[in-house]
């Protein structure tokens, strides 16, 4: 199936169901990697010594995340097409925060109401309130939960893509908004500046931009600048993946992070050859119903596998086997994470929605429908952490 194709199959789906796929085994993946590698305090061992098998695989979880900010990079470009800046910022605070807001509610419930140490941030109250801005990181406070540093990331992405809905979203407008970041990405690369960190993000802005080129492909086609802007990312973010899992491997030892080089780098081809077989539309044939559950559970399952962990492998792990205790804890988070999506993601989610159908459905006599050939709940339902 060609971009066309695809085209066709997101007009009738109204999702991508592959994406939910792809999410999920991110979220599986950073899982993986905290379970089986990082969390020794909560096993109380080097996790890569009760799991030997496949300490390798799980120490490529790492890179889990950056397949969430690829995603992350064509479901949000895919989202503002045709929007306004007020219509992006409500749909990004009702999929983020309800099930964040459950999170920081939990892990400060976790450190304060039961005997759990391991990975405790020691926050007061009121930094646990900071927290539940999601901007803790600019104001100096500690993430409650160690996997909001990549919520932080997502919201500077957020901040330099409203530029383009501010402008008004064209192909052109993208391609020279996509070249400039990559282009300062590049430039900037190894920097130490707080600035330069923080604006260009040249760590992570290639995935970004890898994916805004897939989603350009998907609905324009394949076109040979947006293979041109994909292969440079392609060849930026292998270089920031190397030396973030290098970084990982010097602080901890390779005993405790057995992941080569060569694996880090097939990795984040593997994750640009997936992304590319979406947008070539290679997947549609992906579409079995229950991907729209499991993709449902990613973003909650990501945010609350860690207290999970904390709760569950300590209370556990002297009775039963490492692999059995890890599955014990895997079910139960993401049962918890079910329960989340169902009571305090989708119910707002559906309320939202509902209020700008029924605004939609009642046009004042001046104004007109905005056409557009794509179905706009597509990016609400499939962004990422």
């Amino acid at each position: 199936m060609n971009g066309t194709g695809s085209r066709e199959a997101l007009r009738g789906s109204g999702r991508l169901a592959e994406l939910d796929l792809l999410r999920f085994f991110a979220a599986m993946a950073v899982l993986a990697f905290h379970y089986f590698i990082a969390f020794a305090s909560v096993w109380g061992d080097r996790p890569a010594e009760l799991f030997p098998a496949i300490s390798t695989l799980s120490g490529l979880g790492i890179l889990g995340v950056e397949l969430f900010f690829m995603i992350s990079g064509f479901v949000i470009l895919m989202s503002i097409w045709g929007r306004g800046l007020g219509a992006f910022a409500l749909s990004r605070l009702v999929r983020l925060y309800p099930a964040y807001w459950v999170s920081v509610a939990v892990t400060a419930a976790v450190y304060g109401l039961t005997a759990a140490t391991a990975l405790d941030p020691k926050l007061s109250l009121g930094e646990y309130g900071i927290n539940l801005t999601m901007l803790q990181r600019a104001l100096g406070v500690y993430d409650a939960n160690g996997v909001y540093w990549s919520l932080w990331v997502e919201l500077r992405f957020y901040v330099l893509i409203s530029i383009l809905v501010i402008i008004g979203v064209t192909l052109t407008r993208c391609l020279v908004f996509m070249g400039l970041w990559l282009l300062a990405a590049g430039f900037f690369a190894g920097s130490d500046e707080a600035w330069v960190d923080l604006v260009v993000m040249p760590k992570y802005a290639a995935y970004f931009v890898g994916g805004m080129a897939f989603f350009l492909m998907t609905r324009f086609g394949p076109r040979l600048v947006l293979w041109c802007l994909a292969g440079i990312s392609g060849g930026l973010a292998v270089s920031a993946a190397i030396d973030r899992v290098a970084g990982r491997v010097e602080n901890v030892g390779y005993a405790a992070m057995p992941v080569p080089e060569w694996a880090v780098v097939a990795t984040v081809i593997g994750f640009y050859a997936l992304m590319a077989m979406v947008a070539l539309g290679w997947l549609g044939w992906l579409r079995w119903r229950g991907l729209v559950v499991l993709g449902a559970l990613t973003y909650p399952l990501y945010l609350f596998h860690t207290p999970a962990a904390v709760l569950i492998v300590p209370a556990l792990r002297d009775t039963l086997p490492p692999p059995l205790t890890a599955l014990v804890t895997l079910l139960a988070a993401m049962a918890f994470s079910y329960l989340v999506y169902r009571v305090a993601e989708r119910p707002l989610q559906e309320f939202v929605k509902s209020r700008r159908r029924g605004r939609a459905e009642s046009p004042s006599p001046s104004q007109l429908p905005a056409l557009s050939p794509f179905p706009l709940a597509t990016g609400e339902k499939a962004s990422v952490p």
